[in-house]
């Protein structure tokens, strides 16, 4: 797979089953969900796991927070919502950003920006001097297989969009063939600070890659940490903590400050 993007193929289309509204790309396979009576709730596991980043990062009014990729906007419901960050989505196709806007209650909101363009092409051109703390990367097309950008180029973009303290978290497949050589550039691109939560969701693994100093803290500090997080943002921010430190003892090595 190469970071260039497929022509445009088959247009976005809806179906809808207990109460959840499904963006799909003209298949069987879900590109986003959202639960009409609570629009800004994260459906699927994997978008929770994405907002794993919170672990470490407390974003605030002045931070930007990036997000490659709009799907059914979930992400950037939840980040309007529940944080008071600056959120920029790129989404290079513009039917998915119209389809959300009439059925998925896409945010009207002044801290949100929307860019229609290639994320590879978006991404290795940041602005330098307005970094971003977090980057979502969730990039697939109709076959939703493995992201449409994969290059160890296009991770390399990704760390140098981050400010000198942030995190990428990036959705993969992970019975895919494409998810050793994603994990490899991934890990070349953000020099071996990569850790995995577990699979989920038929198949995804999401990845948190770091960029920062290296800090040493305790078990309890980052538990502690979790339940906070869990507590503001009500999400499984314990669970993904012990699965972190699972493997790992009393002190866990991270790459950014808490």
């Amino acid at each position: 797979m190469s970071s260039e993007y497929p022509p445009f193929g088959d247009l976005p289309t809806l179906s809808e089953e207990n109460g959840i509204r499904f963006l799909h790309f003209d298949s069987e396979w879900v590109q986003g969900a959202m639960r009409i009576s609570r629009p800004s709730e994260l459906v699927l596991a994997y978008t929770r796991q994405m907002m794993a980043w919170l672990l470490f990062l407390t974003p605030r009014a002045r931070d930007r927070v990036g997000i490659l990729g709009l799907g059914a906007g979930s992400l950037l419901r939840y980040m309007i919502r529940h944080t008071p960050a600056q959120v920029h989505t790129v989404e290079r196709n513009e039917q998915v950003t119209a389809m959300c806007r009439a059925f998925f209650r896409l945010p009207g909101s002044a801290r949100s920006v929307i860019d229609h363009d290639d994320a590879a092409h978006w991404i290795a051109q940041p602005d330098q001097n307005d970094r971003f703390m977090a980057l979502m990367v969730d990039l697939y097309d109709a076959g939703a297989q493995g992201p449409v950008c994969d290059s160890q180029e296009f991770y390399l973009d990704c760390y140098h969009a981050l400010a000198e303290v942030g995190i990428m978290t990036v959705n993969l497949f992970g019975r895919h063939e494409s998810y050793a050589h994603n994990i490899r550039h991934i890990s070349k691109a953000f020099k071996g600070r990569v850790l995995c939560l577990p699979e989920i969701d038929e198949g995804n693994v999401v990845v948190l890659a770091f960029k920062g100093p290296v800090l040493d803290i305790s078990s309890q500090r980052l538990l502690d940490r979790a339940h906070d997080v869990e507590q503001r943002h009500r999400l499984p921010a314990i669970r993904w903590a012990r699965e972190l430190l699972s493997a790992d003892g009393e002190t866990w090595r991270t790459d950014v400050k808490i």
